[in-house]
């Protein structure tokens, strides 16, 4: 592919602005020596183009992922010309893995022809964050680089956040903001815990019907919501990993319900992820509102949890 400068500007600003890509992508481009400005190969993306500079492109190889049968359908809660919200069911992985070999998010997504720009030489589908395999709920798609760049710097600045319901081994007697950092468990790798000197971690937990608790996060760690009802003597229903070992219920009864963002046209969007009926089954008794937001359960409580800076 070949450009010319129409302007003085720097590099990596002029290609991400004539191939409607993120300057990471550039970044990557330019990191494995494939675009030369004049016939030289540059190495950092601060190179001063000139007007009329010729630049040249050259073509990645494609990496691309084995194709997998898809034999499950995923609810769409909003979609428009830049995004898509769903509501993932449980079971179901985000990422492909080597060790994986059943269907993914992904794969759905490659089927149903959501793909970005791939002019780095990766695949990408648009994920701007995950939830486990068998945690359930509300996760946002970028449909072009440009709304996946932006959604992934609310994300960095937590103006992108979401609001969990999950059903725990014995009710909470009052609310909760557990401020505890965390890192790899230095005595199980394949769990995290709260340690001195992890990443700064928050969570506001608030009751709302017997064990059905609601959940803020005002960080974005790994096992967060399972590591702080650790510290604080509870587990999650169904969760062998941080609970007992032993138990009855089918998988993990966490489901991000509620996703808070603002899209690229400026307008904040509140999307509500229904429950599946494997959750709902659990909690006969609570007049459940399918529709309602959570939002309002929490305000009496951010005092208790102050956002951190980012």
């Amino acid at each position: 592919m070949r450009l010319n400068a129409d302007k003085n500007t720097r590099l990596d600003k002029f290609l991400s602005e004539k191939l409607n890509v993120s300057r990471n992508q550039i970044e990557n481009l330019i990191k494995n020596s494939l675009v030369k400005v004049n016939n030289k190969t540059v190495k950092k993306g601060g190179v001063k183009l000139k007007s009329g500079d010729e630049i040249f492109i050259e073509k990645p190889e494609i990496k691309t992922s084995e194709k997998k049968e898809v034999n499950f359908e995923i609810p769409v809660l909003y979609e428009d010309e830049d995004l898509l919200v769903i509501n993932k069911p449980p079971g179901i992985v985000v990422h492909p893995a080597p060790s994986y070999k059943e269907a993914t998010l992904v794969d759905w997504l490659r089927e149903k022809g959501y793909r970005l720009s791939n002019i780095a030489g990766e695949e990408r589908y648009g994920i701007v964050h995950r939830i486990d395999k068998e945690t359930s709920g509300a996760l946002v798609i970028a449909k072009n680089n440009k709304t996946h760049e932006f959604l992934a710097n609310q994300l960095k600045d937590k103006s992108m956040g979401r609001y969990y319901l999950m059903l725990l081994n014995e009710p909470l007697k009052e609310t909760k903001c557990v401020d505890a950092p965390i890192a790899r468990n230095p005595k199980n790798r394949i769990k995290m815990a709260v340690v001195k000197g992890g990443k700064e971690a928050k969570t506001l937990f608030v009751p709302v019907f017997k064990n059905l608790t609601a959940a803020k996060l005002y960080t974005g760690r790994t096992h967060q919501i399972r590591v702080h009802l650790n510290k604080i003597g509870r587990y999650i229903l169904g969760d062998t990993t941080y609970g007992k070992k032993e138990q009855s219920t089918p998988r993990v009864m966490l489901h991000a319900k509620e996703i808070y963002f603002t899209h690229p046209n400026g307008k904040k969007l509140s999307i509500i992820a229904p429950l599946f009926d494997d959750f709902k089954n659990l909690i006969q008794g609570y007049e459940y509102e399918e529709n309602n937001s959570l939002r309002d359960i929490f305000v009496p409580y951010e005092r208790m949890c102050k956002q951190p800076q980012p």
